[in-house]
This record gives C-alpha cells, structure tokens and sequence, in this order.
C-alpha cells in the first residue's frame, strides 16, 4: 500500500494527554500524512498536534465525533487521498494493525474496512462488551446490517468510498452512520480482527449509559431523516 496515498484523520477532544504519543507512533509506522482535528479543545490538544508538523484543524466549538470526522474526511479528499483511515487520539488502536485494513483495499476485496476488536476481544472488559454488543443490535435493526464492532473508530476507505458517504449526524451515534451509508451505497466491506490498548484514560474516553442512550435517540432522529431524503 505504500504506492498509495493514505491519509490518516484523527478527531481530538481534550486528548493533550495522548495526543503526541498517537502522531508519533503512527509516523513511526510510515504514516506521514495526519490530519488532526481539534474539536473545540479547551486544552493543549491542537497546540501539540501543532508542534509535531500535522495538517491541523480547528472547530472553534465542539462539535463531536461525527462533525470532527466529516471535516477530516473532506479535508483528506481535497488532499488527494487515496485511502483515508480513520484513528483515535485516546490511544486505544494499534497503528500495526492499520495495515490489516489496507490490504482489502489493496487488492480490490473492500472499499470500506472496519476494524473489528470484537474478533478478539482479549482484554476488553466485559460492560464494553455488552454496550458494543447493544449497538451492534440497534445499529442493525435500523439499517439492516451485522457487524460485530459498530462502534469501532478504526477504519479505511477507499477514496470513492468516502465521497459516496453522506454524513449527517454530529455525535458518535457517526460510527453506525457510517456503516448505514456503506449498506446504502452498496459498497463492499469487510470487517478484519484488531486489538485495542486499554487504559483507565481510554475507557474513560467511552459512552456511558446516560450517553448511550442520546446517541440511540439520535440514531432514530437519524434514520428518520433518512426517510425523508
């Protein structure tokens, strides 16, 4: 995949934390071309992406995890990406396994790859399981796909396959969006096995139940809006 240009687009909120430890291992991995989008941070977040040379972003307000995707997104087309994946800034993915995504694309088998730490959920604690699980089921009896990581932020795309996705949600309620504009627009997918680091932070940096039942409203908010479009 290195004849290809990948970029990689990471939503930040108040990540000052992690935030230098993300870049520099993904660059130690080969991954040159970072977008990192400061969401509205109170913190030193955008400063030290500043400092480590990204492409960085800024939204003045917060305005989540679907806002800051569809910025770096766009932002990643107009660059020229050929492939774009999508990274957390809490520290929970490995960058060796973004390679596990690229290769789908690299030989034509998918133009959108999730990946999944449900294939092996060592180590994850079991009120995470339960809660993807839940997602997993909502997500499908909304828009009529299974996947066994719906919430995972993990993931590649070709090219063609961002520019078909219409995103409209704001929140993270974005990471089943985006496997209903996959289905929508019939684009092949697949999903492969990743491991997540976790840490007191990075579950921290998860939904709780009051969160997870907003994100459930808006997933209904928006399956209605799609209705209608």
């Amino acid at each position: 995949m290195t004849e290809k240009r990948v970029v990689v687009v990471i939503p930040a909120y108040n990540e000052e934390r992690t935030i230098v430890e993300v870049i520099r291992g993904l660059k130690q991995h080969g991954f040159t071309t970072l977008i990192v989008i400061d969401d509205g941070s109170s913190d030193r977040t955008g400063e030290l992406a500043s400092r480590e040379g990204v492409i960085r972003l800024r939204h003045i307000l917060n305005r989540g995890l679907g806002g800051a995707l569809g910025t770096g997104i766009d932002a990643a087309l107009r660059l020229g990406a050929e492939v774009i994946v999508t990274f957390d800034a809490d520290g929970q993915h490995d960058p060796n396994d973004i390679m596990k995504l690229l290769a789908p694309i690299e030989v034509e088998e998918a133009e959108v790859v999730i990946g999944s730490r449900m294939l092996d959920p060592q180590g994850m604690p079991y009120r995470r399981r339960m809660a993807n699980w839940i997602a997993n089921v909502v997500t499908y009896l909304l828009f009529g796909a299974w996947t066994t990581d719906s919430q995972s932020g993990l993931r590649a795309f070709s090219s063609r396959a961002a520019a078909r996705m219409h995103i409209i949600t704001t929140g993270m309620e974005v990471s089943s969006e985006i496997i209903a504009e996959t289905v929508k627009n019939r684009l092949q997918w697949k999903e492969v096995p990743v491991k997540a680091i976790y840490t007191d932070y990075s579950l921290s940096k998860g939904q709780s139940f009051s969160v997870g039942l907003q994100t459930l409203m808006k997933l209904i908010l928006a399956k209605v809006q799609r209705s209608m479009l």
